[in-house]
């Protein structure tokens, strides 16, 4: 089962990415579009506050379509992953109050590819769904095959006992952010039908 679609009003999406661009300039480019999806859809970017890299991308062209936004980041990042001014943006003490204060402004999680940082915090939040903590929709933007890894390692992780199948109605993996977009307004609107 699917989690529950958010609240319609001030939706606010925590997108985990790349500080670096990728080696296939599609990663850069399904950046850029999850930035002009946002602001079209008038969804808020909820983000890690840096101005490199895919997250820099996202940000820019979410700001450059009039795109809502909040950026998190924590002090000793600042300076290395974000070159600009910090005005608007949430500067926290660690890394995991960083990702604390995204998530529970968020109300869906969405992953394009990236490095350590973006795992590390993809499992965390599928964690905390998994333990009941949320139960915000998590999406895998699985940009040129970039997660087809993960959700091997995944399944290799349910078949050897270690999760249940259950594990998988906490990801929703779509191709790119148009999917992602396409996905979540299908959930909004069968929350408001089911809500009327």
């Amino acid at each position: 089962m699917a989690p529950p679609a958010p609240e319609t009003s001030a939706l606010s999406v925590c997108v985990f990415c790349g500080s670096r661009n990728g080696t296939d300039p599609a990663y850069l480019d399904a950046a850029r579009t999850m930035g002009e999806v946002l602001a079209r859809e008038g969804w808020r970017l909820i983000y890690g506050a840096g101005d490199v890299g895919m997250m820099g991308a996202v940000a820019n062209a979410a700001g450059a379509g009039g795109g809502a936004m909040l950026g998190v980041i924590p002090s000793h990042l600042v300076g290395h992953e974000r070159q600009g001014s910090q005005d608007g943006i949430i500067v926290t003490e660690t890394m995991h109050e960083r990702k604390k204060v995204m998530v529970m402004n968020a109300d869906t999680l969405a992953v394009l590819p990236g490095g350590a940082g973006s795992l590390d915090e993809f499992f965390e939040v599928l964690t905390w769904a998994q333990l009941g903590l949320h139960r915000k929709p998590i999406y895998l933007v699985d940009t040129s095959g970039y997660w087809a890894p993960l959700m091997e390692l995944i399944h290799h992780v349910i078949d050897q006992g270690f999760a249940d199948q259950s594990l998988l109605a906490h990801i929703t993996l779509v191709p790119d952010p148009e999917a992602f977009a396409a996905d979540l307004r299908i959930r909004l609107s069968a929350a408001k039908a089911s809500a009327e």
